[in-house]
C-alpha cells in the first residue's frame, strides 16, 4: 500500500475508534453495560490498528495487548506498561460480552455492570487518547 493510502487509513480507523467511544457512553448512559464494555474493547483495537497503518504495517487480530505487543515502534512508547495493562483489561471484554453463551448460565447483560463498563471506558479512553497523541505527533513513519 501507499503511504498516503495507509494515512488515510489511519485517519479512517481513528475516526471509528472515536465513535466507538461515543457509543460506550451513550451504552452507558442507556444501562447496556455489556455492550458498552465490548464497544470500549472495540475502540481501544481501531485506534492501534489506527497507528499500525500510519506506520505502514498490516494489523491483524483482535487482541489490544496483542496489537500493542507487536507494534514495531513499542520502544518508543512512554507508558507502554499502563497501556499494556488497559489493553489486557479490555481483552477481557472481547467475547463474553457478546454472546449468550460466552458466560456459564447467564447473560452478557446479568454480569457486566455500570463498574465494569466505567473501567472499560477509562482503559480505552487511556488507549485512544495514546493513539490520537501518536498520530498528531509525527511518529508515523514518512512523516
Amino acid at each position: 500500500m501507499s503511504i498516503s493510502h495507509n494515512r488515510y487509513q489511519a485517519q479512517r480507523w481513528m475516526a471509528t475508534a472515536l465513535e466507538d467511544m461515543q457509543a460506550v457512553r451513550a451504552l452507558i448512559a442507556s444501562g447496556l453495560y455489556a455492550q458498552a464494555c465490548f464497544y470500549a474493547q472495540q475502540a481501544a483495537e481501531k485506534s492501534l490498528k489506527a497507528i499500525w497503518f500510519a506506520q505502514d504495517a498490516d494489523p491483524w487480530g483482535h487482541s489490544n495487548s496483542r496489537l500493542l505487543m507487536d507494534f514495531s515502534a513499542r520502544g518508543q512508547i512512554i507508558g507502554y506498561d499502563n497501556l499494556m495493562q488497559q489493553a489486557r483489561l479490555l481483552d477481557q471484554f472481547y467475547v463474553p460480552t457478546r454472546y449468550p453463551d460466552g458466560l456459564p448460565d447467564l447473560t452478557p447483560g446479568q454480569v457486566y455492570g455500570v463498574e465494569d463498563a466505567t473501567r472499560a471506558l477509562n482503559a480505552a479512553g487511556v488507549i485512544t487518547d495514546f493513539c490520537q497523541q501518536w498520530l498528531s505527533s509525527g511518529l508515523s513513519r514518512d512523516e
